[in-house]
């Protein structure tokens, strides 16, 4: 028997792969965290952290929930970039124990020295970087080598939003502008590498003769220029040019979208939500960049056409098709699944409608949550029960 044999057959599932405890941890925390924030808005109540509700809301959103999606997703792929051996076992515990330790070191700032508060937070984004670098670099995997430098920046970013709440001098916004940037760069990166792939595979398998277009020349231009204007709008966000090449870039990527035959998947929700989250970020892009050119446009409904629509529904396509597919069931998916799917692009567009009112906002937003919570909710109570057993 291999060393690595004796480690599957001594782990509990749950510490197989990383997939396994980080998308649990992953949706309970998203549910557990903005049922908080909405005891916050709407009764008031009271968290002994260093952040104001809201700043504590952006902070566990960002730094919290997205890279504990991040680490189960990145550590189950490097094995099939590497042909390494995975993270499992208790270097799996310990690693999520890392981030778990951060969450309450966040919840509970207030009580405790903030230097340890930074460190204590600050441990997993570096720890994780560390990990996934090393797994690339040994297994001289240089087409990834890119691949942890997101990681990196959420963790810059993460220190800026800290430095902010003590009185350091760092302009508003700048962490929770980097590290929503840093997010949905290694969204768009990962999803057109995927998408057309699994569209590809999904469409030859049924005979189809119209396959998506081979990434060439456009794709490299359409995502530079998004990649340009995210990052300047971290920097320069009232910058106006910056808003219209957001707004190009919109336009390049929407026509990039159509050329991976996102219609023909309608039949599998499974992998069109893939498309569907791609197309959130073409939205995100759009309004931004219409934002910072008229004040007719919210600049919330922009964060939150990518936050609540592209990383909401992004991070729930890939949870649910590397669940499935990693735990030996069909690729196809349910109808609790496309209920989850549902549910955070409804909690997504009555979020984005919220912003543009006054008179009912608060409906809206309580709504938006209640959603919200529901889809990734059921997300664990749908797929907890596979995540946490043997392989079928």
């Amino acid at each position: 028997m291999s060393v690595t044999q004796e480690v599957r057959s001594e782990s509990p599932a749950i510490l197989t792969l990383a997939f396994r405890p980080f998308f649990l941890a992953a949706s309970l925390w998203s549910a557990l965290a903005l049922s908080l924030w909405l005891a916050m808005l709407m009764a008031g109540m009271a968290l002994p952290s260093r952040f104001d509700p809201l700043t504590w809301h952006i902070h566990e959103m960002l730094f919290g929930f997205v890279p504990a999606a991040i680490a189960g997703f990145m550590l189950t792929a490097i094995p099939n970039w590497t042909g390494r051996p995975p993270i499992r076992g208790m270097p799996l515990a310990w690693l999520v124990i890392l981030w778990l330790l951060g969450r309450i070191s966040c919840l509970i700032s207030a009580l405790i020295p903030f230097w340890f508060a930074v460190a204590v937070d600050l441990a997993f984004p570096v720890v994780l970087c560390a990990i996934a670098a090393r797994e690339i670099i040994a297994a001289r995997n240089w087409r990834n080598l890119p691949m942890p430098i997101p990681i990196a920046v959420l963790g810059i970013a993460d220190l800026l939003m800290f430095l902010n709440e003590s009185g350091v001098a760092v302009p508003p916004g700048l962490g929770m502008r980097l590290g929503l940037a840093a997010i949905i760069v290694l969204i768009s990166v990962v999803g057109a590498r995927i998408i057309p792939s699994f569209t590809r595979t999904w469409l030859v398998k049924r005979g189809a003769t119209k396959l998506p277009a081979a990434h060439d020349f456009f794709d490299r231009i359409a995502l530079g220029a998004f990649h340009a204007g995210l990052i300047g709008w971290v920097f320069f966000p009232v910058f106006r040019a910056l808003g219209a090449l957001l707004l190009l870039a919109a336009l390049l990527n929407l026509w990039r979208l159509a050329r991976w035959c996102g219609a023909a998947t309608l039949a599998e929700p499974l992998l069109a939500i893939l498309h569907l989250g791609y197309l959130w970020l073409i939205v995100g892009a759009a309004l931004l960049g219409a934002a910072m050119l008229s004040n007719a446009i919210p600049s919330a409904a922009a964060i939150h056409a990518l936050t609540a629509g592209a990383i909401g529904t992004m991070v729930l396509a890939v949870m649910t098709r590397v669940s499935l597919g990693h735990t030996g069931r069909p690729l196809e998916a349910n109808r609790i699944t496309t209920l989850v799917y549902l549910m955070v692009n409804a909690a997504a567009l009555v979020r984005i409608a919220a912003a543009f009112t006054s008179t009912s906002h608060m409906l809206l937003l309580s709504i938006s949550a209640i959603l919200w919570t529901a889809s990734f909710a059921l997300f664990a109570a749908a797929y907890g029960p596979m995540l946490t057993a043997p392989r079928a």
